[in-house]
């Protein structure tokens, strides 16, 4: 799950660096969506979220300490609205893993990329964005195309389709809330308020499941040698994120967008390798139709930036 940041107006000879560090960043986090597919044969989804969020607010405060921040400077940066905003990603991956859980990979990442038309949408009604006929016809390609995937009325994925949809829907609000807060925090304020907002949103879930022993969403303690694989999920998580921060450092938004897409090539090839999962026909055809919606929306956003520049 990757982050959307405005136009930077980064220098020519940054955009090579900056599009290779996307790349990488975008090719490894499937790598934490199939850890946590794996984990959840030992634990339910609600768990192994919960603990990424707890590890990324340790993480974070870890690091704030080797860069010479105190505890209580981090911890002050949290407001309402960061907590609300970290609160929506918690939600976006306890959907998310517990649709990779029933579904392949692949099929689940190519819906949940549904999230760049949910955004526009949520863009016009709750930030008064002006979206035009073109970028509205792109998000209605990209919905064709995962219907397609979905294929509602057979039995292809069934309800478990919705999960990623959830997921990408909870995404698209974190992102609309992070445009809105964009610069208000530091990094690391970031990532440990999303953290604690995972903590706080998820922990008495799990509680509460334990304690009437609703097995879905119950603490169950996994065998020793699976423990690693929970600080793999957050570590994987914390590289990822860093990769795609230090691209938008390096290059402009409307020319990373499109490399979200390569997502789908290194979890399909993860899928293959770990699950054995092969996409069907349709799960292509339906993807090509999302990418070419979501990349016409950055282009569509890069054209608007551009205009309102030259008025300013």
């Amino acid at each position: 799950m990757s982050r959307s940041t405005p136009d930077s107006g980064a220098p020519n000879a940054n955009v090579l660096s900056g599009i290779l560090l996307m790349m990488a960043g975008m090719s490894i986090l499937p790598a934490m969506d199939a850890t946590a597919k794996y984990l959840a044969d030992y634990v339910s989804p609600v768990q192994v979220a919960f603990v990424r969020f707890a590890l990324q607010s340790l993480f974070a405060l870890g690091l704030g300490l080797c860069f010479g921040r105190s505890v209580g400077s981090i911890v002050r940066e949290m407001n309402r609205l960061q907590l609300i905003r970290g609160s929506c990603l918690a939600i976006a991956s306890l959907f998310f893993f517990s649709a990779v859980k029933y579904m392949p990979l692949a099929d689940a990442i190519a819906i949940f990329f549904v999230q760049p038309m949910i955004l526009t949408v949520f863009s016009a009604v709750f930030l008064k964005e002006q979206v035009g006929i073109r970028r509205w016809s792109a998000v209605a390609i990209g919905m064709v195309g995962a219907l397609i995937i979905i294929r509602p009325g057979t039995n292809a994925l069934g309800l478990y389709s919705l999960l990623p949809l959830c997921a990408a829907t909870s995404f698209a609000t974190y992102l609309m809330f992070t445009r809105k807060l964009s610069g208000s925090t530091s990094l690391l304020g970031t990532q440990f308020t999303v953290g604690l907002s995972g903590i706080v949103l998820l922990g008495p879930l799990v509680l509460i499941a334990s304690l009437l022993d609703f097995a879905p969403a119950a603490w169950t303690t996994p065998p020793m040698d699976v423990m690693p694989l929970f600080l793999l999920v957050a570590a994987i998580s914390l590289v990822s994120h860093g990769l795609v921060v230090m691209a938008f450092e390096r290059a402009p938004a409307s020319a990373l967008a499109p490399l979200n897409y390569t997502e789908i090539i290194s979890a399909t090839l993860i899928g293959y390798l770990v699950f054995g999962d092969i996409p069907e026909s349709s799960v292509w055809i339906g993807v090509a139709l999302i990418a070419g919606g979501g990349i016409y929306i950055a282009y569509r956003e890069r054209k608007v930036a551009k205009a309102q520049r030259a008025t300013q």
